[in-house]
């Protein structure tokens, strides 16, 4: 399959997945919306200036349809405060984490899931920091912010946004490695014809 199949390949999946997962954020199955981030960072980083965008235009329109969907108006939700805009910035911090790690020379060995670690935490730390911060501070949600009301939320909350995107994110993994693998196989095969 030649490189720009696989990116519309892996775009497409990822939207699909983001779109399947965000319609409801509590619902038993996670939302995928940061792990489709941080996994298109790493495999679409060529196409940032369009895919992000994209992805991102998905993230706001099925946030639009589910909103209207339920009878309320979107511009009038709780969700969509001044703060609802900042996660453009939460999400390229996801994107960013991704493209990052895409750069570092990644192989299958322990260094490389090290750099897979520690970039996907940094990465869901500052995205947390972003989206849980400017909702906190920005929305009308919380009648008197306080510094140690901030951090309480933000330390309640970072766990559950980690596991979440760590179930995705380790998935995605997992599939590289076995398609690596594979492809390994063939050429191998291939190679004693």
């Amino acid at each position: 399959m030649k490189p720009t199949s696989q990116r519309l390949l892996i775009l497409s999946v990822l939207a699909a997945l983001m779109a399947a997962t965000r319609i409801n954020h509590f619902a038993p199955v996670p939302d995928a919306s940061w792990a489709v981030f941080f996994i298109g960072g790493f495999y679409l980083s060529s196409w940032t200036r369009w895919a992000f965008p994209a992805l991102m235009a998905l993230a706001i329109a099925v946030d639009y349809a589910v909103i209207t969907g339920s009878g309320q108006s979107f511009w009038q939700h709780y969700c969509v405060s001044p703060a609802y805009w900042c996660l453009i910035p939460a999400y390229f911090a996801m994107w960013a984490g991704g493209g990052w790690l895409r750069r570092r020379d990644v192989a299958m060995d322990l260094r490389s899931l090290g750099l897979l670690a520690s970039s996907f935490v940094v990465a869901v730390c500052v995205t947390q920091l972003i989206s849980q911060g400017s909702f906190y501070w920005l929305s009308a949600s919380v009648a008197e912010p306080t510094l140690a009301g901030w951090w309480k939320n933000y330390s309640d909350w970072l766990p559950s946004y980690m596991a979440s995107a760590a179930q995705y994110v380790g998935l995605a993994a997992v599939v590289h490695v076995a398609v690596a693998q594979l492809a390994r196989t063939r050429h191998g095969a291939a190679a004693l014809r």
